[in-house]
């Protein structure tokens, strides 16, 4: 569970892989249109892709000629347990937790 559970963190310490995980909560997605709204390269996305990947926090298939991805929330079930743990931590509510990262990962509007 260790090795599952620092891949979880990992995934999750990264803000380009938040704000994926944030975009999957909707609808699972090709992987071009996980990319789009990113100044990054295919490839790098796909390294992020594959890294939340590897963690279990999303699952990927091949649907034809095109990749998909779709969260898998449940890969972080381990990571609220580990929290409760401290008893500091209520336990991961996953709608409040998509009103945090909607609220977190909002682009910035200029307010004039």
């Amino acid at each position: 569970m260790t090795t599952r559970l620092d891949a979880v963190f990992a995934a999750l310490a990264d803000p380009t892989r938040r704000r994926i995980l944030s975009m999957l909560l909707e609808d699972d997605m090709a992987v071009t249109d996980v990319a789009e709204p990113f100044e990054m390269s295919l490839a790098a996305i796909s390294k992020h892709l594959g890294i939340l990947a590897n963690s279990g926090l999303i699952s990927q298939e091949k649907r034809g000629r095109v990749k998909w991805c779709k969260l898998e929330p449940d890969a972080m079930k381990d990571a609220s347990v580990w929290m409760q743990g401290f008893g500091q931590f209520e336990p991961v509510n996953l709608d409040a937790f998509e009103a945090f990262l909607e609220t977190e990962l909002r682009p910035d509007v200029d307010e004039t």
